[in-house]
């Protein structure tokens, strides 16, 4: 008699199955990890991505960065090392083979620590500066996700399990193909670190003019350096981030406080009602209000579908 044994990708496609039972973004009782299901390709959305590890194990997704696209399947990895603002789009799902993916946010202060431990050489080498990078998937890396989500079954091994499997994932993460970058985000006084300044200060101050020269100077760059090094992470330029900033959380404001779109647009830093919304319907594809209406009759439609399939159980 022979038994089949699950293959490490068929132990995560049911975890996560098990776990996340209806579409959407689930948060975990492990800090920093949720896990996503779509049973449906979906319409691009914005999205805010922080220092993460993203591995999706069933499905595909696009991630718009800037003018570039990223596009990763079961096979790859989303490698993201500073906070990018981005629009995210699932185009690979089914009711029968729904997208199924993880995602654990960096803890960065724990880098430092294994600078020891990694290669200088393999330090050094990066493909890309890029803030967000897809690689393949190792062995090594898929093995330690893993065991990352048996742990949402094993509470009694957490406190002692969890600490070594995240220190693993970073260490993997750190020499793999752009190691490099996520490791000079966290040394100071490296190009890199500087642009995480730049873009810490763009998150919290986003509704404010932006001077390019007085940004340059507190990050302590030339003006010149401060847009090449900012492109080459984030694929934008400051200003581009600060706009991205700018419309999200415009849009936010739409969907959950149900502010109008002038209100919207004056609070998020617009002083022209007609440059917002032609900024707006040049990123999201739509005008305001259009996208807005189509966003919410979407979100009755599920509402609508889930209790009729409630009902009919």
């Amino acid at each position: 008699m022979t038994s089949t044994q699950s293959t490490p990708r068929q132990e995560m496609i049911e975890i996560i199955a098990r776990i996340a039972g209806k579409d959407g973004d689930h948060p975990t009782n492990i800090p920093g990890l949720s896990i996503h299901r779509h049973s449906s390709p979906a319409k691009l959305n914005c999205a805010a991505y922080k220092p993460s590890l993203a591995i999706i194990v069933q499905g595909a997704k696009r991630v718009v960065l800037g003018g570039e696209t990223l596009v990763y399947g079961a096979s790859d990895y989303l490698l993201t090392s500073i906070d990018l603002p981005v629009l995210s789009q699932v185009s690979l799902a089914s009711a029968d083979e729904p997208y199924l993916s993880m995602a654990f946010q960096i803890d960065t202060t724990r880098i430092p620590a294994l600078f020891g431990a990694v290669d200088n050489e393999a330090a050094k080498s990066s493909g890309s500066p890029r803030g967000m990078t897809v690689s393949k998937l190792t062995p090594d890396l898929e093995d330690a996700a893993l065991r990352l989500l048996r742990l949402l079954d094993r509470s009694a091994d957490r406190a002692v399990l969890l600490p070594l499997i995240e220190q693993e994932i970073l260490y993997r993460l750190l020499i793999g193909p752009h190691g490099a970058t996520l490791r000079q985000m966290m040394t100071a006084e490296s190009q890199p670190h500087q642009i995480g300044r730049a873009v810490a200060w763009l998150k919290e101050h986003y509704s404010r003019p932006l001077r390019i020269d007085d940004l340059a100077s507190r990050v302590s760059m030339s003006v010149s350096s401060l847009h090449h090094h900012f492109k080459a992470i984030t694929a934008m330029s400051p200003l581009q981030y600060q706009k991205q900033l700018r419309l999200q959380e415009a849009r936010r404001l739409m969907l959950e406080e149900s502010l109008d779109a002038g209100d919207a647009g004056h609070k998020v830093g617009y002083e022209s009602q007609s440059q917002f919304s032609r900024e707006y319907a040049r990123h999201f594809g739509e005008p305001p209000m259009r996208d807005i209406g189509r966003v919410r009759r979407s979100l009755i439609g599920s509402l609508g579908s889930e209790a009729e399939m409630l009902s009919e159980g």
